[in-house]
């Protein structure tokens, strides 16, 4: 296979909005496409090298770009085989080593092949192939249920491998994959619920609420003495929170796998600001540095393994039991997150305002019949605030004026489209600022700019920002038809990805009225 084929079905699947649509041009290229080729094929089409960040800039891939090609001739596997020399590069001299390869590579291609290659290396291949869509498009190549595929996803955490076991082994092989202690899964994530009351009545009795706590989602492994920690984002963080290990290594139990939150307490217990917490897996928001006297506190919530038995696939009251009996020990009880099982509405309404006391977001409600689905937000889980927040992309930034001359403030917010597509503009915000964010944003948001314009930047859909508001509104002034309502800056998410981010089918959710 021609990687000008892979190029016409990036360019065909960037020019529709139909999901299906999306998912029906991939599925014909893999269907299309030999063994060797279909991880790369894959990974391309969902926007990344199956070999990862490959440490090529921007400005290197366009310093390299030669004349380009007259015909297309590059094969998909002499790609791939490219790609992969360029990771396995390193020592002393790599960087002419790197560089020609890249101006080999990129002499071969065609003007089309490129700007595919560019976009690609750069990490800027942005074509409307969401997960979801590739993983559709996977299962009707293979033949297979997209629940098969999902599920294999879901615990390998590897889409190019998923799709190769899809399209050479069948159900048999996805079937196959199953949970391993020390490969993280995919996280169980929550929707917004609208109220309390509204996600008690959505779910029914047989619930726990739970609080919500301003902290970074973790996922815990123990294998014997080894002990892992893992991020919501799959970045394994183990030799930067130590504390954390030594709480989960001094466990009464063998193998584990547990979910939940950590954050910075202060010496009343109450939390710390976010930043605190998140300075301990890198820079934040606000470009914070590491505080060694910050130390993170657990608080688990979901047991997905235990002493040789897998439990994604038991209810969640089944896993609640688990956890309560490896946790049931007095040293080891502040572990659990905070909450009660099938409260009535006033023990509910007793846990959110015992949450928003100690200084928390709010709660999560819980069916407890659901089983574990990883890497999806479903409605099983609903997370409830008192403040309507969202994560939502920043599009581009405006100079600002008066005190803030010559300080990029005005952020342009896009939600995120459900169906693949570019994130959608649903307003703007120069309020929540502290004159430190301000700093922060004008020194950060040049190395994302797409466009430099008269009045400010257009973004690259890369960094998430998580907005306070009152509610939505009808307006024709945005393409979603949705505008946000006092919206306000809380603070950016370092550990969310663009494909993290609120969809604009949530905001429209907050509209009032028919």
């Amino acid at each position: 296979m021609l990687l000008a084929d892979v190029v016409t079905a990036s360019a065909a699947v960037a020019g529709t909005r139909s999901r299906t649509g999306k998912a029906a041009v991939i599925a014909d290229l893999l269907r299309r496409a030999g063994i060797d080729e279909v991880e790369p094929v894959t990974g391309w089409l969902a926007g990344e090298a199956r070999q990862g960040r490959l440490g090529v800039g921007w400005r290197t891939l366009s310093r390299l770009a030669g004349e380009p090609a007259a015909a297309p001739s590059l094969e998909v596997v002499e790609v791939d085989g490219a790609l992969t020399d360029l990771a396995a590069t390193g020592g002393a001299g790599s960087t002419a080593r790197r560089d020609a390869t890249v101006t080999a590579l990129l002499a071969a291609a065609t003007a089309e092949e490129q700007h595919f290659l560019v976009r690609l290396l750069s990490g800027e291949l942005r074509q409307g192939a969401l997960e979801g869509v590739v993983l559709d498009a996977v299962a009707a190549a293979a033949g297979v249920p997209s629940a098969a595929v999902r599920r294999a996803f879901m615990l390998s955490g590897r889409l190019p491998g998923t799709a190769a076991l899809a399209l050479t082994g069948g159900v048999a092989a996805l079937d196959a994959v199953r949970l391993e202690v020390g490969r993280p899964v995919r996280p169980m994530l929550a929707s917004p619920g609208a109220s309390l009351d509204a996600a008690l009545a959505d779910l029914g009795p047989g619930v726990t609420v739970e609080h919500k706590l301003d902290g970074a989602r973790i996922q815990v492994h123990r294998d014997g003495d080894v002990v892992r920690v893992w991020t919501r984002t799959l970045r394994e963080v183990t030799g930067g929170v130590p504390e954390l290990v030594d709480r989960v290594r001094a466990l009464p139990c063998d193998t584990a796998v547990l979910d939940g939150e950590t954050l910075a307490l202060d010496d009343d217990g109450r939390p710390r600001a976010f930043q605190d917490t998140m300075s301990r897996f890198g820079s934040g928001a606000g470009g914070e540095t590491a505080d060694e006297g910050v130390l993170l506190s657990p608080f688990f919530f979901d047991l997905l393994h235990l002493d040789g038995r897998d439990l994604l696939d038991e209810p969640l009251h089944v896993r609640l039991d688990a956890l309560a009996g490896l946790l049931s020990a007095e040293e080891h009880a502040p572990l659990r997150m905070p909450g009660v099982r099938e409260p009535d509405p006033g023990q509910a309404a007793a846990v959110l305002d015992a949450a928003l006391d100690a200084g928390h977001e709010g709660v999560v409600v819980k069916a407890l019949g659901a089983a574990y689905a990883a890497g999806r937000r479903g409605r099983a889980w609903q997370k409830v605030k008192p403040v309507h927040t969202l994560d939502l992309v920043v599009l581009g930034a405006e100079w600002g004026y008066g005190r803030r001359s010559g300080k990029l403030s005005n952020i342009h917010l896009g939600a995120r489209d459900p169906d693949g597509g570019e994130p959608v503009m649903v307003g703007k915000t120069f309020k929540g600022m502290t004159d430190e964010l301000l700093d922060w944003q004008t020194r950060t948001f040049p190395a994302h700019a797409a466009e430099r314009t008269g009045w400010g930047l257009r973004l690259r859909p890369e960094l998430v920002v998580e907005i306070a508001l009152d509610g939505a509104q009808r307006s024709p002034r945005y393409p979603g038809g949705v505008a946000l309502r006092f919206a306000r800056v809380v603070r950016y998410r370092p550990d969310k990805s663009p494909a993290d981010a609120d969809t604009v089918d949530a905001v429209r959710a907050l509209l009032a009225g028919p």
